[in-house]
């Protein structure tokens, strides 16, 4: 009998993969060991492998799509052999299979449906012919959609397996993205600076003159009905701008300069600007005033005069009024698309808030014995050791007393860590970017440092990889080097607190029964009060505030 391959779990954290890429095809001899599939799970790409010998009958998944654990992805048997029996058998076994099984045949029908649509070859069959369908990779784990930053190929290049197709803004970085085809570039189905949604196709490979208006077809259709909805809103603009000319005009027409020659533009611009048509020269035939004439008009006191000329003489023996000088302002404004960086950063901060009930705990440090113990680590560590790597490696060594406090809520349980990786808040051009210093507690402050710093150079440059900014369990976000006393920041999912630093600041503080100058930061924790209570939280402050007091301990 057949056997039915299913979506493998491949990391514990896994509840579905993406099936990046197929190495065999329906037909294809299959050995044990042999490799099927690419996976994308959400932590890596791995390798799918078979554990049996046969001939690979049947395949449900297409490349690009997400699959959740143990749905069914292939069947091998028997050459020849009826595989529908043992996708039947997987439908009596599971309910879920039956959704699943329905799906390939719905897709067969549109698949059938498609040639008559758009007159070629089905996806199924151009691949047979070795056409690639290449689509908008999941390149994060946060990715909904990449932008084109940059193409690297035109319609008609030749491409190989290992050629960079195109560059693409990600919501954390611009990356590459390689066909993993030979062949001749057929299609490009998104342009520069243009966004595409995940899976969505890109471009297609294949022998040159290949047919793909069958793949293309289903997405004509909708691209056709958008272009008609763009089409027809130009239009209502037109109609309102017009409507709003109509009624402005007799607006215009019913003011004192009703009787001026001047250029609807012209009009509209002076009232804009409040400047009244009668004081304005106009340069061009017949003394109509032009848009020119407006913005080289220069208010003068002339009018005033005229006024007060024509006062009666009672009012010209009053005290003259003051004289309010007229200042013409123009209202003046750009906007900017947002950023794939921008979305999700407005998404998840939105989640995190929106879901995730926030409370606050401050608490205020005596920086003295650690900017003392600074200069002397700096005396000797080979890369300059700040304040913000001394609270990551104390806030690392708190984590590991305080473990209610390094978790996150998931539902129906909630996750404790028993290790320590501190994300570390870093602002860039379009945002904020969080790369993580793992296991920061086994480090040295110089370790740290130097991390920390690689990690800055990255971010700046774009060049940070999914690699490097998952997997926190807690985060630090420092403004001091701004001089914000003290602020409150948003937890980064799925962390269950995050710690807001603010500036060292020189303050008279009581020692010993007296007032002396002293030297204070504020530490604000923002904790989520599904994971972390109140006395909790203010444990974890109590801990870390000894370690900073007493930074010799953090080299204990």
């Amino acid at each position: 009998m057949a056997d039915v391959i299913k979506m493998p779990k491949m990391s514990d954290t896994m509840t579905e993969g993406v099936l990046a890429k197929w190495h065999k095809k329906v037909g294809d001899k299959v050995k044990s060991g042999d490799v099927l599939a690419e996976v994308e799970t959400d932590k890596a790409t791995m390798d799918m492998e078979s554990y049996w010998d046969g001939t690979l009958l049947y395949i449900g998944v297409e490349e690009g799509t997400a699959v959740p654990v143990d749905a069914i992805m292939a069947v091998i048997g028997k050459e020849g052999e009826d595989y529908k029996t043992a996708l039947e058998a997987e439908q009596s076994a599971s309910p879920k299979s039956e959704s699943k099984d329905d799906a390939p045949k719905a897709e067969d029908k549109k698949e059938e449906a498609a040639p008559a649509q758009g007159g070629g070859l089905s996806e199924e069959e151009l691949a047979a012919k070795g056409v690639t369908v290449i689509r908008m990779p999941l390149l994060s784990d946060t990715m909904t959609e990449g932008v084109i930053a940059e193409w690297h190929k035109k319609v008609g290049d030749k491409v190989k397996d290992d050629d960079v197709l195109a560059d693409v803004e990600t919501d954390k970085a611009t990356m590459e993205v390689m066909g993993y085809a030979t062949g001749t570039l057929l299609h490009i189905g998104v342009e520069k600076g243009q966004a595409a949604k995940v899976n969505g196709i890109i471009a297609i490979v294949g022998p040159e003159g290949t047919d793909v208006s069958g793949i293309l077809a289903g997405g004509a259709q909708s691209s056709n009905a958008k272009a008609e909805g763009g089409e027809e809103a130009p239009k209502e603009e037109k109609q309102a701008a017009t409507a709003d000319a109509n009624t402005s005009a007799p607006v215009a027409e019913s003011s004192s300069d009703s009787r001026v020659k001047a250029s609807p533009l012209a009009k509209k611009i002076a009232k804009d600007k409040g400047i009244d048509l009668a004081q304005v020269a106009g340069s061009a035939e017949g003394g109509r005033i032009i848009k020119k004439d407006i913005e080289n008009f220069k208010p003068s006191a002339a009018p005033a005069k005229a006024e007060s000329a024509s006062a009666p003489a009672a009012e010209k023996a009053a005290a003259p009024a003051p004289v309010i000088p007229t200042y013409v302002g123009e209202v003046k404004f750009t906007e900017a698309p947002v950023s794939q960086m921008r979305k999700v950063i407005a998404k998840r901060l939105a989640e995190s808030l929106f879901t995730a009930p926030h409370f606050y705990l401050t608490i205020s440090i005596d920086m003295d014995n650690a900017m003392a113990a600074r200069t002397a680590i700096n005396a000797v560590a080979p890369v300059k050791v700040s304040f913000n790597d001394i609270v990551i490696k104390a806030v690392a060594v708190a984590l590991k007393k305080h473990p209610a406090v390094n978790s996150s809520w998931g539902g129906d349980k909630i996750r404790f860590n028993e290790h320590t990786n501190i994300g570390v808040a870093m602002a860039v051009e379009d945002g904020l970017l969080v790369p993580v210093v793992r296991f920061a507690d086994g480090k040295s402050l110089s370790h740290i440092s130097a991390e920390v710093k690689d990690f800055g150079g990255k971010a700046k440059a774009k060049k940070l990889q999914p690699a490097d900014w998952e997997g926190s369990t807690f985060t630090v976000s420092n403004l001091g080097m701004f001089g914000i006393d003290e602020f409150t920041s948003i937890i980064n999912s799925p962390d269950g607190a995050i710690l807001s630093v603010g500036a060292i600041q020189q303050v008279p503080v009581v020692k010993n029964g007296a007032v002396v100058p002293g030297n204070v930061m504020k530490l604000t924790l923002g904790c989520d009060h599904r994971v972390v209570d109140g006395a909790t939280g203010a444990q974890f402050l109590q801990t870390l505030k000894g370690l900073l007091e007493e930074p010799i301990r953090l080299l204990a």
